[in-house]
Formats: structure tokens, sequence, C-alpha cells
């Protein structure tokens, strides 16, 4: 899908720092802790809740009252008359939030979107499905997040069995994952220099984490709580999680709680919005599917339908962010498109600090307009695989306005 006028306000976005699950953000409901989340981001960027006319949310575990969804969470930031809808689309539900949010806005039914994507890993709910057809009238159990991890339903493979169908195919071995999963540590390493400088341009740190009720602070927490900085040496040690397989735990990422948001808009209101004179433009969108069992590869075709919405090829891109639960989305990524290994990914990735689902792909799309603008501006390509052997893609561009 191309986009035609779709804008987003310089600095007008933000990120929680992402906790591995069962860590410091375990205890907060993910929409009411977005909202208050958002509710301080908007504030301290001087942008008034009813500045907005419409509003996404994405987030994929359901949570105490999730039901209601965008109206409870405008009504939670003090914008009770906006409301929109609430998606999950698995790990490519940012980059839907995004594009549902740009659809609004091209076809004239908005003109400022907040979109806001949360997920709480954690603590993830045990759901019962009643069966009257059943022995003795009993259902079905599901633990939302373990067996969805486990089985896809369809393909008949847990998701780590997709990574290690595409390493087969394209045959890349342990070793060539762990050089990557070394790489990424390094180019996240970055983002932490200097007092984490490159993390404090969207994100507030140190991060204050409210208990439950959000009366009171209970702790603060530095950055991403929970990231393994992993060695050479340590990563040698780690056998692959399969027989015969080559993936490790040390070459996937990690589940993890967080939310992240940002304004969508014309680039008139982002004039408005904003005093910088960088210009950031959403230029198109990609979906894919891939063969099935083989999630890691459908980011390939994601991304090249999003680059030809946008009338561009890879050579132009200047900076690529992926969702990478598996280093070898990053490897089948490079080979396939020619896009150099090394250059992807600069000042971190999901590979490393984790994994929210729904958030994911936002914080990357918040990290790839910074990289773009420290480069002083040029084109940017987010991809990233989701549930389903499926991908989308997002192409931006960082200019002067």
């Amino acid at each position: 899908m191309p986009a035609s006028d779709i804008a987003i306000p310089y600095g007008a976005y933000w990120s929680t720092p992402f906790a591995r699950w069962q860590g410091s953000l375990s205890h907060l409901n993910s929409v009411e802790f977005a909202a208050h989340v958002a509710k301080a981001a908007m504030a301290k960027r001087n942008i008034s809740p009813e500045a907005l006319d419409y509003a996404v949310l994405g987030t994929t575990v359901p949570q105490h009252h999730s039901f209601y969804g965008v109206p409870w969470l405008t009504g939670m930031i003090g914008a009770p008359d906006v409301s929109g809808p609430t998606i999950n689309q698995a790990c490519a539900t940012s980059a839907r939030c995004l594009a549902a949010a740009a659809e609004e806005i091209d076809a004239g039914a908005a003109s400022a979107t907040l979109v806001v994507a949360a997920d709480r890993c954690s603590n993830g709910p045990m759901i019962y499905y009643p069966n009257p057809l059943g022995p003795g009238g009993a259902g079905v159990n599901e633990n939302w997040v373990l067996d969805n991890f486990s089985n896809d339903p369809y393909a008949k493979v847990a998701m780590v069995d997709t990574a290690e169908n595409c390493a087969r195919k394209w045959q890349i071995t342990t070793a060539e994952q762990h050089d990557v999963v070394l790489r990424r540590q390094a180019q996240y390493d970055e983002a932490l220099a200097d007092d984490a400088a490159f993390m404090k341009r969207y994100m507030e740190l140190p991060f204050a984490v409210p208990d439950a009720r959000y009366g009171k602070t209970v702790k603060t927490i530095a950055g991403d709580e929970g990231v393994i900085h992993s060695t050479a040496e340590g990563l040698a040690k780690l056998r692959p999680v399969k027989p015969d397989g080559s993936v490790t735990f040390g070459g996937q990422t990690h589940p993890a709680d967080g939310n992240c948001g940002m304004i969508v808009t014309t680039s008139e209101k982002a004039r408005e919005m904003q005093s910088d004179k960088i210009a950031i433009r959403v230029l198109g969108f990609g979906q894919a599917r891939t063969e099935k069992a083989h999630m890691p590869a459908a980011t390939v075709p994601a991304a090249r339908k999003a680059l030809a919405a946008a009338g561009i090829d890879i050579k132009q891109i200047d900076a690529v962010k992926s969702h990478n639960p598996f280093a070898v989305n990053d490897i089948v990524f490079a080979r396939e498109t020619g896009f150099p290994l090394e250059k992807m990914n600069n000042y971190g990735c999901s590979l490393i600090w984790g994994h929210p689902q729904g958030p994911t792909g936002l914080r990357s799309i918040i990290e790839l307009i910074e990289e773009l603008a420290l480069r002083g501006g040029g084109y940017g390509l987010f991809q990233g695989c989701a549930a389903g052997d499926t991908g989308m893609a997002v192409v931006i561009k960082v200019g002067d306005r």
C-alpha cells in the first residue's frame, strides 16, 4: 500500500524500556500502563489529547478489561471523544496499526491519530473454551502465550521449527547465527553509550515504574531489563534447542513487557505539532505470506512489496531495522535482498532487547527514525515476521521539512 501524505511529527513518539517477562513490569495491566505512559509523554511534548481525532491500539495478549480497547485507552488519557480499532496481528501488530492509521488519514476520515502498542507477556491468561460435546461436557484449556509459542495450528510446528526450516533451506550454521548475535549485541551497546544517549532520544530514563494503582513509584529502572550480554565463549557452550537443529537459546529473542506510542498525521499537522525542522514521511507498506512453516522468510516478500509501494529500490535504503526473533531472520533477509548483514539494526533490535509482541515493531520504527535523523536523513525500511508465516514492512523517509 502506498502512502500519500502520511507524516510523523519528529519526536512525537515514545517507548518504555522493555523488561523480560516476570520482571519489573509484570504487575501492570498493559492497556492501563500504556495510557499512563502516553498521557505523560504527550504532556511532555505539548500535544493535547484534544488534537486527536482517531486512535489505534495494538495488543496481542488479553488483559483485564481489554475488551473495551481504544475507548478505554483514550478515555484514560483525556480524549473521551476519540475512538478507533483495536488490532491483533501477532508480531506484525505495530506495522498493521501504523497502516490502519495511514489509511484513515489518507481517506480524509482522520487528521491526527494516536497509535499505541502495548503487551505484557508476563502472566498470560489461561483461557477455558467450553465444549458441550466433550466427554462429560469438558472443555479445552489454553495458555494464551505459551501454547501459541509452541504450536501453529495450521503449520503444526513451534515457532523455533520455522527458524530451523529456514536454517536448513539456506544452509545457515549455528556459528553464523552466533556471529549475528554478537554483532547485534555490539550495535545495542552503541545505544547504551554516553549514558544511553541514543535511547534517551525517545525514552524517559531512568524510568519510574508505578504501582498497579498508579499512585506511587515502586522502583526505577535504568533501561531495558533482563537483556543477556552474550559473549563468543558463552554462545559456544550452548547446544541447539532441537535435536539435530542449529538454533540455540542464544540465537533467539526473549518474551518481554512494555509499550510504545506515536502520533501519525498529515504533513501540515506535523508542522503544527513540532518545532524541529526534520520531516518524517511514511511512504509505503507491504504484507506477505511465505512457504508454510518458514516464518522468518516472510520478511523478504513483505519488504519487496513495501519498496514497490514506495517506488524505490533496496539499494536506495540507508537503514534497515528488523523484528528478528531469530538470528536466522537477518541472515535470510541479507542473502535474499543484498542489504549488508552487518549494517542492519544499528543501535539495537528485538533479538537483543526482547519481544513484547505488539510494541516490538513500533519501537524498531522509532529507532529507525532516530538513526536516520542522526545520519542527516534518508530512506529507512522496517521489516518483521509474524505468526502464521507472515510478514509486514514499512518504508519511511526522513529529511528536511
